[in-house]
């Protein structure tokens, strides 16, 4: 289901953004390449939220450039760029205010994943789960970071939710307070309505599931 849910996520941004007759044959031949670096442009101050409610289970992933989460994008240089990793792991590390799921949805964390050069040694975490494998994967997830050269931060995480039907939208509210270099975040959502998409910003962070 885990794997299933994954692809779902990663298929989301190719199923809803149309393409223009002048640009599909060129997505096609280079389809493989964009996926291998995050499906998006690295563009400073956006972001990409992709969101799939199947029953009980909600899933996110979240990619953005570190700089809208660190301020900055080299290697930690001194403790107070240590600070700023340390204090936007643990901003990271309470999705459910971050992501405005309200109490009465029931929703619980049952995995979280982060990869990304600059959240170092410790850029893995995880709830329940094969330890071995989740080391595996984001050892993996964090060679191809530095192979690409990419500056980005992704946080991947699984809910089940006891009353999904409580969940009403997504409140991006939290996420852009906590980390004001987030200017706007193209959110693709699977949910009991459908597909959609939306770009959110502050002054519009909810999107109706």
């Amino acid at each position: 289901m885990e794997l299933t849910m994954r692809h779902l996520l990663l298929a989301v941004p190719v199923l809803l953004l149309p393409l223009t007759s002048s640009h599909a044959q060129e997505e096609h031949h280079h389809h493989k390449h964009e996926e291998a670096s995050s499906l998006s442009a690295h563009e400073h101050g956006s972001a990409r939220l992709n969101a799939a409610l199947d029953g009980n289970r909600l899933e996110l992933e979240l990619i953005s450039p570190a700089m809208n989460l660190l301020g900055f994008e080299h290697a930690p240089a001194n403790a107070a760029d240590e600070a700023k990793i340390a204090s936007a792991r643990s901003q990271l590390e309470q999705p459910v205010a971050l992501f405005g799921l309200p109490t009465a949805a029931g929703c619980s964390v049952s995995e979280q994943q982060f990869a990304g050069d600059l959240l170092g040694s410790a850029h893995a975490g995880y709830q329940r789960g094969d330890e071995h494998a989740h080391k595996q994967e984001h050892k993996h997830d964090h060679d191809d970071h530095e192979a690409g050269g990419h500056s980005d931060i992704e946080a991947h995480y699984q809910f089940d939710c006891s009353k999904p039907d409580a969940l009403q939208a997504l409140d991006l509210k939290g996420l852009f307070e906590r980390f004001p270099g987030m200017e706007k975040i193209q959110v693709q959502l699977i949910g009991p309505n459908g597909q959609q998409g939306a770009e959110l910003t502050p002054a519009r962070a909810q999107l109706p599931f």
